[in-house]
């Protein structure tokens, strides 16, 4: 039975990621770029100067409404997760080195998809019967091109539900915890081990995601800087002490971006160049969630009011997640040499990495990132399938969606990690169609307001 599900949802993944998501996701990311003569890049230096003032200022922040930073914090700890370090490991062990390449490929298009979903986020706000305003795709979908394509926004939502489940976080989270704590003290790696694991993860996620959307922008905030300082002074540490590799590993990522030796995966348009620009992408998507449309529900929620100051500050998300973050993990990985000498994948690629780089603690170091990357994500996806259950079912249900998603963290933590990556992979799949669909069409709302208020930024 369970060979039978695992082997349905690698089907359903496969498929999901077939060419004609790759064509909408990144070819649709490049008209974006050239419809707007590629002017969201030229604004990532402004960008990174209103981050900064948003991060050293304190906003006042509208009742229900995130304040931009912490909007920001809120899809960055959805996006900075497993994906940065089991991600980035999953994609090294199937596509080596020139994965990393292609998953660039993917932030760069990303920071302009990301523009342009997020400034439509909040240019399309729904107001609701109780006076305050929602956002995020399904709302821009429905208001920007109107009632007869409320199916496209339902779609999104209805995906949404599943794909905002924590399943591949909490996996690795749990197999980290093993492979750390318990293994070397000799508990076996039984299911009661994992359902123990889920239980204290479930808790702790509950203390957070219960006390609403205020508790989860504020930890949000505080999480945030913290996991990107700890992770990039650690990763920084591997790096340095290798020094002398760093050149030849750079060489490395781009020769095999476009001569794969190493790919293992299946091939994809007739050869192992198309399944490994698939995987760079499909694994750069996860990471970053450009396109896919639920850091756009964060965004959704900001009291921000300008939308293309909401778009400047989304499209860094990519940025910091995929450019900075995942290159720091992939340095690590090939840089220490454990991605040919070690046949594991995921999370634990990564583990290996730290250990040989800093014998005795290191494996520790990587533990702690990992549970503040894990758990940063947790509260974050909950947050983002409350936000589907509202608009499918009505914001007086939405936090029943809470009680399926804490069992859903049970689940993640007692199945295998192929099963899960598979699941969450295919839904992410399915919520870019709506979300690039909606975008796509409502360009040009984006492209005017860009030339008209440029100057002004």
């Amino acid at each position: 039975m369970a060979e039978s599900l695992d082997q349905f949802l690698s089907d359903f993944s496969s498929f999901a990621w077939g060419l004609p998501l790759l064509i909408l996701l990144i070819g649709g990311g490049i008209y974006l770029g050239f419809l707007s003569s590629f002017g969201p890049l030229t604004l990532t230096g402004k960008a990174i100067k209103q981050l900064i003032q948003h991060a050293t200022k304190k906003e006042d922040k509208k009742d229900h409404h995130f304040s931009p930073f912490q909007a920001l914090s809120t899809a960055l700890a959805s996006t900075i997760g497993m994906g940065n370090i089991a991600g980035v490991a999953v994609a090294i062990s199937i596509g080596g080195p020139g994965a990393i390449f292609w998953m660039w490929v993917s932030a760069i298009v990303g920071m302009i998809t990301k523009f342009f979903t997020c400034s439509l986020t909040i240019m399309f706000k729904k107001k609701m019967e109780d006076g305050t305003y929602e956002g995020g795709p399904m709302y821009f979908i429905e208001e920007g091109l109107g009632k007869k394509w409320k199916p496209l926004a339902l779609s999104f939502a209805a995906f949404g539900l599943v794909g905002a489940f924590p399943v591949f976080n909490v996996n690795q989270l749990t197999q980290a915890t093993k492979d750390i704590l318990l293994f070397p003290q000799g508990v076996d790696n039984s299911f009661m081990t994992n359902l123990i694991i889920g239980v204290v993860l479930t808790l702790l996620t509950a203390a957070v995601i219960l006390g609403g959307l205020k508790r989860i922008g504020q930890t949000s905030e505080k999480f945030v800087p913290f996991m990107v300082v700890i992770y990039f002074v650690s990763v920084m540490f591997i790096i340095l002490s290798n020094a002398s590799e760093i050149l030849p590993t750079f060489k490395l990522i781009f020769s095999e971006a476009f001569n794969p030796t190493f790919y293992k995966g299946k091939p994809f348009l007739g050869g192992a160049l198309g399944g490994l620009i698939l995987l760079g992408i499909r694994r750069g998507a996860f990471s970053n969630e450009a396109g896919i449309g639920t850091a756009d529900l964060a965004h959704g929620s900001s009291s921000q009011e300008e939308p293309l100051k909401e778009g400047m500050s989304a499209m860094l998300g990519p940025l910091i997640d995929t450019l900075i973050v995942c290159t720091l993990t992939a340095l690590a990985i090939l840089i220490t040499g454990v991605w040919q000498t070690s046949e594991e994948s995921g999370v634990t690629l990564t583990l290996r990495a730290f250990e040989q780089a800093m014998p005795g603690f290191g494996s520790y170091v990587l533990l702690l990132c990992i549970f503040v990357f894990s758990f940063s994500s947790l509260f974050s996806y909950s947050f983002y399938g409350s936000k589907c259950t509202a608009y499918l079912f009505g914001k007086q249900n939405a936090h029943w969606y809470q009680y399926v998603y804490l069992a859903s963290i049970i689940i993640g933590a007692t199945t295998s990690l192929n099963m899960m990556i598979n699941l969450i992979d295919g839904f992410y799949a399915l919520m870019a169609i709506p979300t690039m669909t909606g975008t796509i069409l409502l360009a040009p709302h984006v492209v005017r307001r860009l030339k008209e208020k440029k100057h002004l930024l």
